[in-house]
């Protein structure tokens, strides 16, 4: 068994994985705990502070799959699939219904809003079906999926923190 199909290979990743999601989801209650007021100014912000919580939860629950011991591959593809499918679609029914700020171009709203979730959760969902497959990449694509969820995540929370009050 090559390491990007055995979850055992990928346990200081997962660990670093969690350490950083929890790590930046405390940073991101203090930036909407600081900014509150503000945020709630903006109609589409809300919004943008809980697609943020979801980008850095991905992280964070790809690390704790990955780091319960002794289960199959076919569970964890399944554990990392279902997740994908949930949380990208939350994000994306979240901000469809929150709809396009009047800051926001409909370019920057698609990148912004609408590439976080189809990039980190769509690179989930491709380690799930190689994982299960056992072709393709396997865990290899949720480096990935986990660096574009805090990538994305610390963008939207400079946003919140630092942006918001220019």
């Amino acid at each position: 068994m090559t390491i990007a199909y055995a979850a055992g290979s990928w346990t200081n990743f997962a660990i670093a994985a969690v350490g950083a999601a929890a790590t930046l989801t405390g940073l991101l209650f203090v930036a909407a705990s600081i900014n509150l007021q503000r945020i709630l100014q903006f109609p589409s912000l809300p919004t943008r502070v809980g697609q943020t919580l979801i980008l850095f939860v991905i992280p964070l629950i790809i690390g704790i799959f990955v780091l319960i011991p002794g289960q199959s591959s076919a569970v964890l593809a399944a554990e990392l699939l279902l997740t994908a499918v949930l949380l990208g679609g939350f994000q994306l029914a979240i901000t469809a219904h929150s709809g396009r700020s009047e800051y926001e171009t409909p370019l920057t709203w698609l990148l912004a809003r609408v590439f976080p979730a189809v990039i980190s959760c769509g690179c989930l969902a491709v380690a799930a079906g190689t994982l299960l497959a056992r072709g393709g990449g396997g865990l290899y694509w949720l480096v990935p999926s986990v660096l574009s969820a805090i990538a994305f995540g610390l963008v939207n929370t400079w946003v919140l923190l630092i942006e918001i009050n220019r």
